[in-house]
């Protein structure tokens, strides 16, 4: 045990961690706050936070939905005129390949493939029909006259035979290939009729037989 003046130089160095106050190591405990925290504490207590405070990004409109901006320069009347005739001209080939909504269905394919496998005699009944109406006029000679009709009288005749053996001919082959199809026979044999009666080249959609095909 010292005594005098070394013990009162040895208590001069000891750390001075014994002689600091208790409140004093609590200070160095508590970590510094912040800007952020101090601003949020000084808000008011039914304060939101706005999302770009949270860290949330809004995100934009998609470009779909907006309008599209008009052309910068309108079109003149020659080049709206040719573009009118350019989408009537593609949809007259739209509709000679693939025809409309009546000409779907394998019944309706079936029905234009037996017209189109052949000659009908409805092809030249509007040309026959022209002749007989110019010759049966009452300036024309009676012998005129006479072959006018005799030769509307062919036209017709051959028009209902001809039109009689392509629905049996629809109806055998409808009974082998699709027997239990719902499709109307009557609504086939008119639609079958009205082919067999217009030009091969203005039919509606092509045909896709050549003339003595089997079908």
């Amino acid at each position: 045990m010292c005594t005098g003046r070394g013990c009162l130089a040895t208590l001069h160095h000891v750390p001075s961690l014994f002689r600091r106050k208790p409140a004093d190591l609590v200070d160095e405990s508590v970590t510094s706050v912040t800007t952020d925290e101090a601003s949020a504490a000084a808000r008011p207590r039914g304060y939101t936070p706005s999302k770009k405070e949270l860290g949330q990004v809004t995100p934009k409109r998609p470009v779909a939905g907006r309008r599209l901006s008009a052309p910068s320069r309108p079109l003149t009347k020659e080049e709206a005129r040719e573009q009118r005739r350019a989408a009537r001209a593609e949809a007259a080939t739209e509709f000679r390949r693939e025809g409309g909504p009546r000409d779907r269905g394998p019944e309706k394919l079936l029905a234009r493939n037996v017209v189109d496998s052949r000659r009908t005699v409805g092809t030249w009944f509007f040309g026959g029909a022209l002749i007989v109406l110019v010759g049966s006029n009452q300036a024309m000679p009676p012998i005129v006259r006479l072959i006018s009709n005799v030769l509307w009288g062919a036209l017709a005749l051959g028009v209902v035979v001809d039109s009689v053996l392509i629905s049996r001919k629809i109806n055998k082959l409808m009974r082998e290939r699709f027997p239990k199809s719902d499709q109307k026979l009557g609504s086939l044999y008119l639609y079958a009729i009205m082919r067999s009666i217009t030009f091969r080249r203005m039919r509606a959609p092509a045909p896709q037989v050549n003339i003595g095909d089997k079908i």
